[in-house]
């Protein structure tokens, strides 16, 4: 299987558990990995048989923006389940991000990565 992989998008989300972090919000970084053949593509060079990269980074940032949740999971498994609605995706693991997570000690990020598939 192939892979197709955007690192790196930023969006303002309202998720956590405190009451804090519904009201203020704070920056998500998501990374994708889409699963698919792109031989179907490669050989006509048509976009139309593989899955449009910017239009699923679109789709991403605006379920980071969209309706709060309390977990980063439930976050993920929603930009999985929507990246899963391309069919040429086979596959996607996303991870999801969360450098400003509220923890009292030192530490650089908070990540959860999960990867799903079709079937």
């Amino acid at each position: 299987m192939d892979r197709v992989a955007v690192r790196g998008l930023r969006a303002r989300g309202h998720h956590g558990v405190f009451p804090r972090e519904r009201e203020q919000g704070q920056t998500f970084v998501v990374d994708i990995v889409l699963g698919m053949d792109t031989r179907p593509a490669a050989s006509g060079d048509d976009l139309s048989r593989t899955a449009h990269y910017g239009v699923v980074s679109e789709e991403v940032v605006a379920i980071v923006q969209g309706e709060p949740v309390d977990l980063i999971e439930t976050l993920a498994q929603r930009i999985a389940d929507q990246c899963l609605k391309h069919d040429a995706v086979q596959e996607v693991e996303v991870t999801v991000h969360k450098p400003d997570a509220p923890i009292t000690v030192p530490f650089d990020d908070v990540t959860i990565t999960i990867v799903r598939s079709r079937g």
